[in-house]
């Protein structure tokens, strides 16, 4: 072993291009599972912040503020708050109705919240107020229809701008009172019952479980006189985000796999042209006793420390890249195609070094093909011919 480890270290890949191959494809790699992590964390974080991970709504609940409302605190809310992974559980109301700017007309969905505690004061989107034309301190009325007309006028606190920047996305946020005296229904009453997850509870997988064990609690602890209420989890309500997450990952996987193919066939091309250019040192090697196992591993150490070269280069590339995108934004996405408007990136360090290792091993296994070469070289020729 310290032979091969004494003649490896006086042998080198002299081929650039495969060290640079190497490297693009190693940033290739990270970058793609970074952005990957990031969709996942902005897509995820954004419908949470919208409407919850879990909706806990009666049987004809709808979000329009036109379904009979749940109770805030029903006796099995403790039982609910208990279920792992539920950071809080809070009452909201939901009510559509219809802005007046000028002689111009808008449809808006009100979101009540208890975090709004401003009488008759509203969050807009930032979006929505710039095709309004509406800034903080503007004033705009809201017209709210049922059985007879009510209309109310909100004075803007503020804008935001919203993580998930698609229609979904565009709610007017004021206080969960002022909806409920709109409604005239008792304190205790709201649209549904809100359920935010941790994030590390925010997967597809995990938040179904979550679902499911919240529906059956709610259904086998509630009282005679309470309706039961039924859990929904956001995978279901925005199914189609969830699914294109999940084309994005599969995407990735290809990616990792392309790239680790085109890395190693560009090693693959180097290291034959280092077996061609010490044929001799091979035979000479074959002369003085060392298995073609041996010779072999001398050679996949030059090529593994080569990887290991382009691979630090393409990591380090790429978590350059990753910092400058996270703090700049400066490459930016059409939300109303990618939901959110910029690049999002997550340095996801476990799943970094996974996809470092996976595709570390992966070309070396594909460099033991010209290692092959090795067991045709005859001592006697190139020792003659030498």
């Amino acid at each position: 072993m310290q032979a091969e480890g004494f003649i490896a270290r006086r042998l080198h890949v002299k081929e650039r291009m495969a060290v640079v191959a190497i490297a693009i494809s190693f940033f290739v790699m990270i970058v793609a599972v970074a952005i990957s992590g990031g969709f996942r964390r902005e897509i995820r974080s954004g419908v949470s912040a919208v409407t919850g991970d879990v909706l806990l709504t009666n049987a004809s609940a709808d979000l329009t503020g036109t379904s009979d409302p749940v109770c805030t605190a029903p006796s099995y809310l403790s039982e609910l708050e208990a279920v792992p992974g539920v950071e809080r559980i809070e009452p909201v109301i939901y009510r559509t109705g219809i802005l007046k700017i000028g002689d111009d007309i808008h449809g808006a969905l009100f979101k009540g919240t208890s975090a709004d505690t401003v009488s008759l004061g509203v969050r807009v989107p930032a979006t929505l107020a710039r095709r309004l034309g509406l800034a903080a301190g503007d004033d705009l009325t809201a017209y709210f229809i049922g059985e007879k007309v009510k209309i109310r006028r909100w004075h803007v606190l503020a804008l935001y701008d919203s993580a998930m920047d698609t229609e979904e996305g565009q709610l007017l946020y004021v206080p969960v009172g002022d909806l409920r005296r709109l409604e005239g229904w008792e304190p205790d009453r709201a649209t549904l019952l809100e359920v935010t997850l941790s994030p590390r509870h925010r997967s597809r997988r995990a938040m179904q479980r979550a679902t499911e064990e919240l529906g059956w609690r709610a259904t086998l602890a509630a009282q005679d006189d309470e309706d039961p209420l039924r859990a929904v989890a956001a995978t279901d309500r925005f199914s189609q985000l969830f699914d294109w997450l999940d084309l994005i990952d599969f995407n990735v996987y290809a990616i990792l796999l392309l790239m680790t193919v085109v890395a190693g066939f560009n090693m693959i091309s180097g290291l034959l042209i280092l077996l061609f250019r010490h044929v001799s040192t091979i035979g000479t090697l074959k002369t003085l006793g060392m298995g073609d196992r041996a010779i072999a591993g001398v050679f996949l150490r030059v090529g593994a420390r080569t990887v290991a070269i382009g691979m630090a280069i393409g990591n380090a590339a790429a978590l350059l890249f990753c910092l400058v995108q996270g703090s700049t934004h400066w490459i930016r996405l059409n939300p109303e195609n990618y939901f959110v408007s910029f690049v999002p990136v997550q340095v996801n360090l476990p799943a970094i070094l996974l996809a470092d290792a996976a595709a570390f091993a992966g070309i070396l296994l594909l460099l033991l093909l010209p290692t092959l070469f090795i067991s045709r070289v005859d001592p006697a020729q190139t020792v003659k011919a030498e």
